[in-house]
C-alpha cells in the first residue's frame, strides 16, 4: 500500500531532495541539482516565484520507506496570462512501479481540483528558469546542470496515467571545430552596420550591473514572451537570477550587444560544464564540493561547454544581430579548446532559435516532453 504524505518541515524538505540522489546513485549520466539551491527555489523568503506561485511537496511512502516525490505547483501569473488553469507538477522521481506513480499524480491532481484548476500540466517547474521537459529520448548523454534527466521508464508511466503530450523541446549537440563560418562573419559584419550596433565586452558582474543595470535581464524577458507557459519577470526575480549566477560566470563567455544608445539589444551566456564537479560533490558545497565547482568555473581549458541563454530585443530579431554573439564566441571556443557545445532546451516549433545552429556541425540528440491532461472529474 502506498502512503503519500507531504512536506511539513525542514527534515521532510531534505528528505524530498535527498530521494532523488539516492534514486539516480551509480546512474553515470545523472547530475545531482546543487543542494543548497533546490532548498532555496522551496524557500518563500528567498525565491521571489513564490510571491505569485503557491505549491505542495508530496513523498510517496512504502512500509515507511520513500518511494517516490511530486510537487504541486500553480502560477498564477502565467495561469492568468495563457488564459488557462492549470496546476503543474515537478520535481517527480519514482521506482519503477505505477502505483507510486499513479498516487503522486493523483496527489497532484486533487490539490489541483481543490484549487478550482482544470488541468495537469508538467514536468515544468514555477518558472522557465526551473528544470522543465521529461527526458523522451538522449538518455544515453550526460545531464547538464540546466536539463533534467529521468529513466526511460518514466515515459511508460506517463502515457499509463493519460498524460498527452503538449510540447517537445530539442536540444543540439554542436561539435568542434569550431571556426567562424564566412557567410556568418559576412552577416555579423552586415547587421552591425545597418543595425548600428556591436560587441562590448565586460569583465565581471560588477561591470555588467553598472553599464547596464538590468537591460540585459529585460531582453532576456521581451525576447522570451511568447515561449511556452512564460510569465514576465519581476523586479525582485531580475534581481534575484543576477545576483545568484552572474557571479559564477566566465565573462568570456558573455556576451553583450548594444546600439549607438549604449542600450543592451542582445545577450548570450554560457559556463563550462560543471555536472562533472557535481556529481563529484553529489551537490552538496561542503566539504569539498566548492574546491570541484571552483575548479570547473576557472578552467582554461574544457572539453565541454553549455549554452544557457541567447536572447535578442524584438526590435533587433530578423536583423542577423544574433550573428554577433556568436562571432564574439567562437574565438573562445578554441582558445579554451572546447570540443563539444551542448546547447539548452530549444521548443521544436522555434525554428527561429534552431536556425542559429545550422551553421555548425552539429546533431539533435535529446527530446524533452511537457505533458497535459484534464483533471475535471466527470
Amino acid at each position: 500500500m502506498i502512503e503519500i504524505t507531504t512536506v511539513k518541515s525542514r527534515r521532510d524538505l531534505h528528505r524530498f531532495i535527498d530521494f532523488a540522489n539516492d534514486l539516480y546513485k551509480g546512474c553515470e549520466n545523472y547530475c545531482p541539482p546543487l543542494y543548497n539551491d533546490e532548498l532555496a527555489i522551496f524557500d518563500r523568503e528567498k525565491n521571489p516565484a513564490l510571491e505569485f506561485c503557491d505549491y505542495e511537496l508530496f513523498i510517496a511512502k512504502r512500509d515507511g520507506k520513500p518511494v517516490g516525490r511530486i510537487a504541486a505547483l500553480v502560477n498564477d501569473k502565467a495561469n492568468e496570462r495563457w488564459g488557462v488553469k492549470n496546476v503543474r507538477f515537478g520535481w517527480m522521481d519514482f521506482i519503477d512501479d505505477k502505483e507510486v506513480s499513479r498516487a503522486l499524480l493523483d496527489a497532484v491532481a486533487e490539490w489541483g481540483r481543490a484549487r478550482g484548476l482544470t488541468k495537469m500540466n508538467g514536468p515544468v517547474g514555477f518558472t522557465d528558469f526551473d528544470h522543465e521537459g521529461l527526458l523522451i529520448e538522449g538518455y544515453e548523454y550526460l545531464a547538464p546542470v540546466a536539463s533534467l534527466y529521468n529513466y526511460p521508464y518514466y515515459v511508460d508511466h506517463m502515457v499509463a496515467y493519460g498524460l498527452e503530450k503538449e510540447v517537445d523541446w530539442i536540444e543540439f549537440q554542436i561539435l568542434a571545430p569550431f571556426e567562424i563560418p564566412e557567410r556568418m562573419a559576412r552577416l555579423a559584419k552586415i547587421a552591425a552596420e545597418r543595425s548600428h550596433v556591436h560587441v562590448d565586452k565586460v569583465h565581471s558582474a560588477k561591470e555588467l550591473s553598472a553599464k547596464y543595470g538590468l537591460q540585459f535581464m529585460d531582453v532576456l524577458d521581451e525576447a522570451y514572451q511568447k515561449l511556452y507557459n512564460f510569465q514576465p519577470m519581476t523586479q525582485r526575480q531580475k534581481e534575484y537570477y543576477r545576483d545568484i549566477y552572474f557571479p559564477l560566470l566566465n565573462f568570456d563567455f558573455v556576451t553583450i550587444v548594444a546600439n549607438e544608445k549604449d542600450e543592451c539589444v542582445a545577450v548570450g551566456v554560457g559556463m563550462p560544464d560543471i555536472s562533472v564537479a557535481l556529481r563529484k560533490c553529489g551537490g552538496k558545497l561542503f566539504p569539498f564540493g566548492w574546491y570541484h565547482l571552483l575548479k570547473a568555473l576557472r578552467a582554461k581549458k574544457m572539453d565541454h561547454f553549455d549554452l544557457l541563454l541567447i536572447g535578442v530585443r524584438p526590435d533587433y530579431q530578423n536583423k542577423g544581430v544574433n550573428t554577433l554573439l556568436f562571432t564574439d564566441m567562437i574565438p573562445y571556443f578554441q582558445q579554451y579548446g572546447i570540443k563539444e557545445v551542448e546547447t539548452t532546451s530549444i521548443l521544436e516549433t522555434n525554428i527561429k532559435n534552431q536556425a542559429n545552429f545550422e551553421y555548425f556541425n552539429r546533431k539533435q540528440h535529446k527530446r524533452r516532453r511537457a505533458y497535459i491532461k484534464s483533471i475535471v472529474e466527470a
